[in-house]
């Protein structure tokens, strides 16, 4: 029983060490990518407001910061307004 324990014991800590490593090596190369790409191909920098012309008539300026400070709360900073148009 003792020579079985061990042999398991070996196999679990050799699984463990394994599924460790490659886990940290997809952290690792992810984390790696994403400064790559983000280093030579930036995002586009976009208006952070591009008010709806569709509509015809302007948004008053005291709503849209309203709407940009609540989605700010809501999404804590991570949302961002692209577009406002009025549905009518």
């Amino acid at each position: 029983m003792s020579e079985s324990f061990n042999t398991a014991l070996t196999l679990l800590g050799v699984g463990m060490v394994t599924v460790f490593t490659i886990l940290a090596l997809i952290v690792l190369f992810g984390n790696l990518l994403i400064a790559l790409v983000n280093k030579y191909f930036p995002e586009k920098k976009m208006p952070s407001v591009m008010r709806g012309s569709e509509s015809g008539g302007a948004i008053d300026s005291r709503k849209l910061a309203a709407i940009v400070s609540a989605v700010d709360i809501v999404t804590e900073g991570k949302g961002k307004v692209t577009s406002v148009t009025r549905a009518d």
